[in-house]
């Protein structure tokens, strides 16, 4: 599985405003309603923070992957944001996050939900990758950096 084909500009948000976990779902959950991609803002961010409640999704050093199964997705819906501050997100190593990558997938099809958590999962686990993501400056750019390690 490639991310970069699940991933458009539009989904990409370089300069994170939010300062907490419920700013960045509510950020991010905006670009896909933004783009036309789902209707039910109020939905996607439950789902979220419903799964949030069960255990952080902060779960290696700066990044954030917030996820969880929509009504109405069709397919895998991705969006990505960077901050260069750093977002309160409560991780499990107490860090600040950086990176924020949520996925929604369909309900009743685990399987490709399970396949980008596990590519993102290895993307991230390549040496000075996370850092790299951290310091791009467009959606263009961190599309490359990702496509380059696919």
């Amino acid at each position: 599985m490639r991310l970069t084909e699940l991933l458009i500009p539009a989904h990409i948000k370089i300069g994170l405003e939010s300062e907490d976990k419920e700013e960045v779902f509510e950020e991010m959950v905006q670009l896909l309603v933004d783009s036309g991609t789902i209707r039910d803002r109020a939905a996607a961010i439950r789902t979220l923070l419903e799964r949030e409640a069960k255990m952080s999704t902060g779960i290696a050093r700066w990044i954030g992957l917030p996820h969880g199964k929509l009504e109405e997705a069709k397919g895998l819906l991705m969006a990505v944001g960077v901050s260069r501050k750093g977002i309160e997100y409560d991780s499990l190593d107490g860090e600040p996050v950086h990176i924020v990558i949520m996925v929604f997938a369909e309900v009743g099809n685990p399987g490709p939900h399970i396949e980008a958590l596990a590519e993102i999962s290895r993307l991230f686990s390549i040496p000075g990758f996370t850092e790299r993501i951290r310091e791009v400056r467009s959606a263009e750019e961190l599309l490359q950096t990702i496509r380059g390690e696919e």
